[in-house]
Formats: C-alpha cells, sequence, structure tokens
C-alpha cells in the first residue's frame, strides 16, 4: 500500500476496506483543545502487530475493576509486548495503576456527567476525542452494560465484548464489532478473563493472578504491631453486619494481642468507626484515606474482615487473609475470589455469626 500523503491537514490513504472519517485533537501545555483534523479509518479488523495496543473498558465498580486486574495479567502472559490502556471512573483510576502491565490510564467521570449531562458536553467531547486520537489495534468491553459500550464507539478500532445472551444488559452487544459468548453461571473474574482470551486469541490457565502489590507508602498512624482491618461501611443497610457483632470480634483480635483499625468513608461510617472504636480495646479509627493509602494499609494487615464491600476485595488481591460476610447477596457469583486466603460466609437473608467469622480466620490465616 502506497505510503499517505498529508494535505492541508488530511491524511489522505488509498481506500481499504470501509472508510470513515473522524476527529483526531491536539492538545497544548494547558490540556485545551487546539484544532482537530480528520482522517479516514478502515473499520476491518487487521492482524494485530507483535506488539499490540489494547484498550480495555471497565468504568466501575470497586470490585469490579479488581476483577478485571486478572485480565491484564493474562494479556502480559499470553500476548507478546502487549501494551494495555485502560478506561476507567475517575474515582476508581488509582486500582488499574496498581498493576505493572498497565501503560495508562484514562478517567472518565459518568456518575458525575449523569447529574449534568448537559453542562459536562464540554468534558465528554475532551475524553471522546482523546480516545479517537489514540490508535488501538482492539477495544475490549469487560463490562457489558450500555454506559461502557458507548464508551467504545469514540475508539476507532475493532471494539470486542460479550454477546446479547452474555451481557449484564444485553443492548450493549450491539455496539460491538465482534461478539462471544461466556457462560453466566461462573465468577465474574473468570467471565472477565474467557471473553479477553476469545478476543485475543488465547484460553486462560491456571488461577486468576490479580497481578498487584501493596504500595510503599508511609502511614504514621498505622501501629508497629500486628492488626486487622474490620470494613464495616458498605453502600446499602441491608448489607450491614450488626455492630454488637462487629464488637465481639473486636475483642476476641484483642485478647488474641492484634489491635484493630476501623476505616471509613463518609460521617456517618465516621460515627460507627467511633462508636465500634470505644467498645473495642485498642481500636483505631482511621483518618480518612484514599485508595493508594487504603491498599497499603489493607496489604500489611494480618487479616481483613469485611461486608460486602469494593475494599474486602482489594484486600483479597492484594493475597491478605480475607473474610467477606455477605447478608444481602450471593457471593457465588461476585463474592471474594482469590484462593484459599479469601473466605466468603453468609449469603442473602443468611446471617453469620461471630464464632463462624472466628473459625474462617483461624482457616484463612494457617496458611501464613
Amino acid at each position: 500500500m502506497a505510503a499517505p500523503r498529508r494535505d492541508r491537514g488530511f491524511s489522505i490513504l488509498p481506500h481499504f476496506g470501509v472508510l470513515d472519517f473522524t476527529r483526531c485533537c491536539h492538545w497544548n501545555a494547558k490540556n485545551k483543545l487546539l484544532y482537530y483534523y480528520a482522517f479516514p479509518f478502515t473499520r476491518n479488523f487487521q492482524r494485530m502487530r507483535s506488539a499490540p495496543s489494547i484498550l480495555l473498558v471497565k468504568t466501575s465498580s470497586l470490585g469490579d475493576v479488581l476483577h478485571n486486574l486478572p485480565v491484564v495479567t493474562d494479556i502480559c502472559r499470553y500476548v507478546t509486548d502487549a501494551r494495555i490502556d485502560w478506561v476507567v471512573e475517575e474515582n476508581f483510576a488509582a486500582l488499574p495503576m496498581l498493576h505493572p502491565g498497565v501503560n495508562r490510564v484514562i478517567p472518565v467521570a459518568i456518575r458525575r456527567w449523569r447529574k449534568s449531562w448537559w453542562q459536562s458536553r464540554g468534558e465528554m467531547q475532551l475524553i471522546c476525542d482523546s480516545l479517537r486520537f489514540n490508535r488501538y489495534d482492539l477495544a475490549l468491553d469487560t463490562q457489558g452494560l450500555l454506559k461502557s459500550a458507548l464508551i467504545t464507539r469514540c475508539i476507532q478500532t475493532t471494539r470486542c465484548g460479550f454477546d446479547w445472551s452474555s451481557a449484564r444488559e444485553p443492548i450493549s452487544s450491539l455496539f460491538y464489532d465482534r461478539t462471544y459468548s461466556v457462560a453466566k453461571n461462573q465468577h465474574a473474574v473468570e467471565r472477565n478473563r474467557q471473553l479477553a482470551g476469545q478476543s485475543l486469541g488465547y484460553t486462560p490457565q491456571g488461577e486468576a493472578d490479580y497481578g498487584i502489590h501493596t504500595p510503599d507508602i508511609v502511614l504514621p498512624w498505622l501501629p508497629a504491631e500486628s492488626y486487622a482491618v474490620l470494613l464495616h461501611a458498605t453502600s446499602r443497610a441491608d448489607k450491614l453486619w450488626k455492630e454488637p457483632n462487629w464488637i465481639a470480634l473486636g475483642r476476641h483480635f484483642d485478647q488474641s494481642g492484634v489491635r484493630t483499625l476501623l476505616p471509613w468513608g463518609n460521617e456517618q461510617e465516621k460515627m460507627r468507626s467511633e462508636r465500634l472504636r470505644s467498645a473495642i480495646p485498642g481500636a483505631i479509627c482511621t483518618p480518612r484515606i484514599n485508595l493508594n493509602e487504603a491498599a497499603a494499609m489493607l496489604g500489611q494487615a494480618r487479616a481483613v474482615i469485611g461486608v460486602d464491600t469494593g475494599l474486602s476485595h482489594l484486600a483479597a488481591a492484594l493475597g491478605v487473609p480475607t473474610i467477606g460476610i455477605y447478608t444481602a447477596t450471593d457471593p457465588g457469583l461476585t463474592g471474594l475470589y482469590a484462593g484459599s486466603r479469601a473466605i466468603n460466609l453468609g449469603g442473602k437473608n443468611i446471617s453469620t455469626s461471630v464464632a463462624e467469622v472466628i473459625a474462617a480466620i483461624e482457616k484463612a490465616t494457617s496458611h501464613d
């Protein structure tokens, strides 16, 4: 094919397949758009280079983003010199960067944009133009929602995702160039891995590897002694474990010479942490922390016990003995998934006793 010829800001290419026009952008030092130019692109999927550029789309929530990390590990293992970028909600942007296989994180703000679509249209356009400007060999949407599928339409490449019967929102499958069937009756981690494998031509083998390590961050308030983290906060009231249970568990740790840390994310959760701290000897109500600090805290813990919340999945991904307490959801498909050190207890309308949690802690920490 002849070399492309540039003329007056346009890239003029010989016709190959079905061509469209899209816009690219240049940015100045203040991250403002300077100008656009148009160029044609082909929709035909070509054989990827030996070092392909791949874009992952998994925007939220915290647990779902963590469940996508093994996809990065698999791609790095099976696809030679792959360059992996990741589109994710701005609040969770720190998580993909914990994986050394992620080249660049592209934050979006769908949750914030929903509150004011019209006022946010300029910001949305800049993100879309940025995605168009970066040339990818393949875009992979492992979320399977309409919002994530729409993001893929900003990307000028082959778009892959779940088929109609496999996607969480079947309509999302209409926005992909290639779709794949992945059984729903398995954990989300394995569904993500299988979709990526089918899209890129490999079969994932072995246990899921999250590929992340505890950040090297100094937290001056961490105790020098061994400690456990009690993740009592969650997004829904029906997912909470009763406060007397947390107090009994905290006192058990105190009698074992292990201190307890009580993190929080909002004022209501802080008030609960303070109540628990006052009833548990030696307990610490942590300061407000970001995701990197949370990873540093969790990664150094003796054990982590949490309700159905994303930080429980983060602890499990870091290889820390982690117990998940479920009261309103079934952990079979989206619970903790990290081998013998991660144990799920309870389920929908199933109560879990303190004794059961203590037994699970002993089992999970027996591998130390």
